[in-house]
């Protein structure tokens, strides 16, 4: 499994994966850091070109994860894909907070379990209940740094 930094070329299998209009991935692109798991076909070292990246398929990519730093805090906007994509795309703003001393924050719905084991399995704390999104109710994770 390889993790990059997202394209806008992935717009499209990003929208896939969230099931959310292809423009507002293309957004969530330009405006916040994401990164997206892919199954390893390209080479990481190779040089890049137009064809290699000229377009993602969602079949291509195993998940993404978006991410944004406030004040002391990093805050996980968006994480989705396989169980083991997850796990290794939340590893990446955690890496990003430890760097430069700040927490960690992911809001996870109630019935999104392979996020929340995730998240368990990176160290993790319940933090209490998050806000609701779309009448769905989340839980507050947080990890300190």
């Amino acid at each position: 499994m390889n993790v990059r930094d997202a394209l806008e070329a992935d717009a499209d299998a990003l929208a896939a994966i969230a099931d959310s209009p292809t423009d507002v991935m293309r957004n969530l692109v330009h405006d916040r850091t994401v990164r997206v798991a892919e199954d390893g076909t390209h080479d990481p070292n190779a040089d890049v070109s137009e064809s290699q990246y000229g377009g993602s398929d969602p079949e291509d990519l195993l998940g993404f994860v978006s991410f944004d730093a406030r004040e002391d805090t990093v805050h996980v906007t968006q994480l989705d894909g396989t169980p083991e994509a997850c796990k290794r795309l939340l590893a990446e703003p955690v890496r990003f907070a430890e760097r430069e001393g700040m927490a960690v924050e992911v809001l996870i719905a109630t019935d999104a379990d392979l996020i929340e084991d995730a998240a368990h399995e990176l160290g993790f704390d319940r933090y209490g209940p998050g806000p609701q999104f779309n009448g769905a109710s989340t839980v507050r994770f947080r990890l300190e740094s």
